[in-house]
């Protein structure tokens, strides 16, 4: 027996892991590639989700704070609705017994009436008065019909009302923004599947196939976020 058929117990284990060492890679360039571009595909869609993800919550909070800002609005609308209901009674029911008095031919108690009007409703009294209503039939048949009344509750009502519904829209948009969002995040995803699924198959064509479905929904997803309006906060 030749003295290198002769070595020490455990020595042979030794020499092929050192030989293994300075072997060729049984990975070829191709297969190189493909590891490195699903890196680079993995960690670009883990990015997009973690933006996606962050707009989605921005948004989120946009559509929250819309709609409390719409339904404060129509709080205050009710408001002031109710007040100008109230203050166009208090008119209607003044107005009321003037005419009853002045009818009566009570001036004492006409006059006491008329001198309870509101600020705001003695314009458009005087203004009917000088059309000579009992006189003129084509005069308006109470000082209510003229433009010039109007209740500064109901003008603020209206107003209010019209702030809710522009915050209201504000809310829908930023709604289907962050749902946009969210599906892009999805969208991400899937090329976190194709990718990472890529490395664990055999067949070289099978992986390549996979990181070009991941690359073309990257591509796509990317495109689309670039498009979208985008949302900051600190």
């Amino acid at each position: 027996m030749s003295p290198d058929s002769e070595q020490p117990e455990g020595q042979e284990g030794v020499g092929d892991a050192v030989r293994g060492m300075f072997a060729p890679s049984g990975m070829d360039k191709a297969d190189r590639r493909l590891e490195i571009i699903a890196g680079v595909l993995l960690a670009i869609a883990t990015i997009a989700i973690a933006w996606s993800g962050y707009q989605a919550t921005r948004w989120s909070g946009e559509q929250a704070d819309a709609y409390a800002r719409a339904n404060t609005a129509r709080t205050e609308s009710a408001k002031a609705a109710s007040r100008a209901q109230t203050l166009g009674s208090i008119d209607i029911a003044l107005f009321t017994e003037w005419v009853n008095a002045t009818a009566a031919g009570d001036s004492r108690k006409a006059a006491f009436y008329r001198a309870r009007f509101r600020d705001d409703f003695q314009k458009p009294f005087a203004e009917w008065l000088a059309l000579r209503p009992l006189k003129t039939p084509s005069a308006p048949k109470s000082p209510f019909e003229l433009e010039s009344y109007a209740l500064a509750d109901n003008i603020a009502a209206a107003r209010l009302t019209e702030e809710a519904g522009e915050n209201t829209a504000i809310a829908r948009k930023a709604n289907q923004r962050g749902d946009n969002y969210v599906l892009a995040a999805v969208l991400f995803a899937t090329v976190l599947f194709f990718a990472g699924i890529s490395t664990q198959l055999e067949s070289r064509q099978v992986r390549a196939f996979g990181l070009l479905a991941a690359v073309v929904i990257l591509i796509g997803g990317t495109v689309w976020i670039l498009a979208m309006p985008t949302n900051f906060g600190l």
